[in-house]
């Protein structure tokens, strides 16, 4: 069982991420007024005292703990640290990710630094941005002749405290809140990017404010930190294995990456580690180990219980000063593109787009050249999709997230019934089924009135998702699907994932012909790669003749499994 102290951005991403794995944990928070979906988690709210939470971690069996709270929250921090010694726990840091301490800030390690610099400045105008519980600490230098206002989160707890501090209405500044004050002097703490630091940092240099920052007080050291979500995954699969059902694995573009960045660090006479630091898309750093060559440097690749051709792949990467711009270039094992619609002419390496910004990221655009290579990665090819899509010679570096997710396949169909028993249980008769984040974000706006409960992922799974609708009694059901997902769904395939099934181009030229188009588009059709292609295939003024024969076939696969509710299809473009 694990135990997470949250209640700020970094514990709700915690949760989002412990709830695929589909286990009971517990997700405590001070006050109880932070909004966070919970399906497997079991939300507890109140500041536990080192007693409270040594009976509670007892009691509940607890395994693990996950520090996810505030970083200025230095006694919660210190009493985890306590309770886990006692108990012999293990303790994962979900730390914030910190800008560089830039030298137009003066920085100080207390608010007794900031109110000694400060009370010296009789007459300057202050803003402090640090928070409800800093007031009573900074109060002291309206006492020196110093105008104080403070900034207060919009909500009815907050002013209340500010309130009971003693201060005036007319020296509340609520954040959202359009703010004209000409003061001098910013007061900020440490608070990091999701913190809100960075925004607050810009806009005094905007204003032309002086800035004074509070830094953030050290973590115990029998802490394990780790700076983003999948940090946090990886770090539960290590101190907790059986918590998640399957294990998760790297994308080959993240290995690159990690072999990119050994072999300039050997390049560059460094000493030689057995893990080398990648920053992954999100922002945040994981570890990942490497091995050393004459000349280069490779990661062997795991793949987590991801039934992955490329498990084990050794994937190199060799490292030239070139004096020139950052360069990348696919060597043996590596396919090349034959075929457009790929983020790279036909030609060009198969290094798709992410990989490369992360190289790129993690090298800091050096004056080098970055050769990649696969061992036996011409004969993997085979066992892809990568002929058929007409790339060749090898395998692809690919990855968005640079982190794969396995998952069971029943598992992931459970979830889909719990979120959707949630959205029926709450009252509610529409749902929204999505593939994914991104054609959630798309659709949302259309939506307004509808809860985030019901909006459901189905991956994959059209058909199961109808059949629990069904079973749920949803009166409506909007599928939202991209072009992919949605010719698939069309030639008769309920499950769309690429093992199962691929495009059927002939099914597709058929459709084009039955909306009128002309034989250079069907025979067009029958050349693309990718099916999102057919967005500027098909001309403009056939586009919505298009959609209505694609939505018709997609509504007679899926209308029996729905019987009696009302079925709407919305098909997206990549805008």
């Amino acid at each position: 069982m694990i135990l997470v102290l949250g209640g700020t951005t970094e514990g709700r991403k915690a949760v989002a991420e412990l709830e695929e794995a589909g286990n009971i944990f517990y997700y405590s928070t001070k006050t109880g007024e932070q909004e966070v979906e919970l399906c497997h988690g079991i939300a507890i709210q109140g500041a536990m005292t080192e007693e409270a939470m040594l009976a509670f971690c007892q009691q509940k069996q607890i395994r693990l703990l996950v520090d996810a709270a505030h970083p200025f929250a230095t006694i919660l921090h210190y009493t985890v640290a306590r309770v886990a010694n006692q108990l012999r726990l293990p303790v994962i840091r979900f730390e914030r990710i910190f800008p560089p301490r830039d030298t137009d800030i003066t920085w100080v390690d207390s608010y007794d630094d900031v109110v000694q610099l400060l009370s010296k400045q009789p007459g300057t105008i202050v803003e402090a941005t640090t928070g409800v519980q800093s007031i009573a600490r900074l109060k002291v230098l309206e006492n020196h002749g110093i105008k104080m206002y403070y900034h207060i989160l919009d909500r009815p707890s907050s002013l209340i405290k500010a309130l009971a501090c003693g201060v005036g209405m007319d020296q509340l500044i609520r954040y959202g809140q359009e703010n004209q004050l000409h003061a001098d002097v910013m007061i900020l703490k440490e608070s990091g990017l999701s913190g809100g630091f960075q925004q607050k940092v810009d806009e005094a240099r905007r204003r032309n404010m002086k800035m004074i920052a509070i830094r953030r007080p050290a973590m115990p050291q029998s802490f394990q930190s780790v700076n983003g979500e999948h940090g946090v995954r990886l770090m539960v699969e290590k101190l907790l294995p059986e918590f998640f059902p399957l294990h998760s694995g790297l994308t080959t573009g993240t290995c690159a990456t990690a072999a990119a960045v050994a072999a300039y660090r050997q390049l560059m006479g460094k000493q030689q580690t057995d893990t080398v630091d990648v920053m992954l898309p999100n922002g945040e750093t994981i570890p990942v180990a490497v091995g050393y060559g004459m000349g280069y440097a490779y990661v062997i690749k795991p793949s987590g219980d991801d039934p992955d051709i490329t498990k084990g792949a050794e994937i190199r990467a060799a490292v030239t000063c070139t004096g020139q711009p950052l360069s990348i270039k696919g060597g043996e094992g590596i396919g090349r593109f034959t075929l457009p619609g790929f983020d790279y002419p036909p030609g060009e390496a198969a290094i798709n787009k992410v990989p490369r910004q992360m190289i790129h990221r993690n090298l800091h655009e050096a004056s080098v050249c970055v050769t990649l290579s696969v061992v036996g990665g011409e004969e993997l090819a085979q066992h892809t999709f990568n002929p058929r899509l007409g790339i060749e010679g090898g395998i692809s570096i690919v990855g968005v997230s640079g982190i794969i997710k396995p998952f069971s396949e029943q598992a992931f169909v459970d979830s889909i019934r719990k979120c959707m028993t949630v959205a029926k249980a709450a009252g509610f008769d529409t749902v929204v089924i999505n593939s994914g984040a991104k054609s959630e974000r798309m659709v949302r706006n259309r939506f307004p009135t509808l809860p985030a409960q019901c909006f459901v992922e189905y991956g994959n799974y059209i058909g199961d998702t109808l059949k629990i609708a069904q079973q749920l009694q949803f009166a409506q059901v909007c599928l939202v699907m991209m072009m992919g997902k949605a010719v698939k769904l069309a030639a008769g395939h309920l499950d769309t994932h690429s093992k199962r099934c691929t495009m059927d181009k002939d099914f597709i030229a058929k459709m084009l012909a039955e909306a009128g188009c002309d034989e250079n588009v069907c025979r067009r059709a029958l050349q693309m790669t990718l099916a999102r292609e057919l967005w500027t295939i098909v001309p403009a003024d056939r586009q919505q003749a298009f959609i209505d024969v694609l939505t018709g076939y997609c509504y007679r696969v899926c209308h029996p499994l729905l019987p009696n509710g009302q079925l709407e299809i919305i098909i997206l473009n990549e805008e």
